[in-house]
């Protein structure tokens, strides 16, 4: 489905985390809708390399690419002479920034500033040059414990990857107030599932987590009061729509991405048992992050709605209901091996 009127078709887009969930999964809707577009995809892929907390550096993975027929880069966003090769090889008409140390428990202050904030500068820099629009993954990681619904301009982050993300949002507003010649639109985007996402594993959605659990014959496991712990879960699908139409915007600027409704954790491990025809008895434990947790989120999407023309699809149930063969799939090619 194409979301505006844009035809991409001999454009010339870098996509950065392209082997990332989102990334990937824009790579893959230019090359369906738009065969003769030029896309590059860019990402550090993984190894080895982990954070001080044990998880992976970079969740970018080969299999998410997969069937795609663009060119493929491996290369740090950190890597000026990675970005000034882009710059010469290049003119870029549409830029979808991507990349990032997304891990919310990541501690290392240093590496999350230079490769959430610093780069996605130099990249800016690239896409004023080239005359291409920006557009860019912000979060609702910036919201921190604000209070519900999460509007712009009632930021309160409580980790370091929510002020990194808050740093990029207002390098874009002093570029926008410089007026660039360009577009430039930052995406916060909400608790987003899907298709392409099982590679970033344990920080994975729970959608897929609960799903895999079920068709192991396990009960889902809840916090306590799970019924009253509310997030805007959006799907994947949804998340490209707001992409692609962030790219002819009626007004630059940062905007949330979500459903503008609040859904409990209950209401997944129940539609996911109706989708998968399980009956367990959810099990319950203790919360241990009492203090340190969001118990409410949902987006105000007032001026998503007027700027981009955007509105989710997908209700919860709907999107489960779509991600479904997948999470089948994935259970008998990767998780059971």
């Amino acid at each position: 489905m194409r979301y505006n009127d844009i035809d991409f078709n001999n454009k010339n887009i870098l996509i950065t985390g392209a082997a990332g969930f989102i990334g990937s999964n824009l790579c893959f809707y230019f090359q369906e809708n738009f065969p003769n577009a030029n896309i590059i995809a860019l990402d550090c892929f993984r190894s080895g390399e982990t954070l001080s907390n044990g998880n992976l550096r970079s969740f970018g993975h080969f299999k998410n690419l997969v069937g795609f027929n663009g060119t493929v880069i491996s290369g740090n966003i950190n890597d000026n002479e990675l970005l000034k090769n882009l710059e010469i090889s290049y003119n870029f008409d549409f830029i979808f920034h991507q990349a990032a140390i997304s891990d919310t428990t990541a501690t290392e202050q240093d590496l999350m500033i230079q490769t959430n904030v610093n780069a996605y500068e130099n990249l800016l820099k690239m896409a004023i040059k080239h005359k291409a629009n920006m557009v860019y993954a912000s979060s609702a990681a910036t919201y921190g414990d604000a209070n519900s619904p999460q509007t712009i301009g009632d930021e309160n982050p409580n980790n370091v990857y929510g002020f990194s993300k808050l740093m990029m949002d207002n390098i874009t507003y002093k570029y926008i107030k410089n007026e660039t010649g360009i577009s430039i639109v930052g995406l916060r985007y909400f608790n987003v599932y899907g298709p392409r996402e099982y590679f970033k594993n344990k920080t994975a959605s729970t959608v897929v987590q609960f799903g895999h659990q079920l068709l192991f014959g396990k009960a889902p496991k809840l916090f306590e009061g799970s019924d009253k712990i509310l997030r805007d879960f959006i799907y994947i699908e949804d998340v490209i729509q707001a992409n692609i139409k962030a790219c002819s915007p009626k007004k630059s600027g940062v905007y949330n991405v979500g459903t503008g409704k609040a859904r409990s954790f209950q209401s997944i491990a129940d539609t996911l048992q109706k989708e998968l025809g399980t009956s367990f008895k959810t099990e319950y434990i203790p919360n241990p992050y009492v203090g340190q947790y969001q118990f409410h989120t949902e987006a105000n999407m007032t001026s998503t709605k007027e700027y981009l023309d955007f509105s989710a699809r997908f209700e919860l149930e709907d999107g489960i209901k779509a991600y479904i063969p997948e999470i089948k799939r994935l259970f008998s090619d990767e998780v059971k091996k």
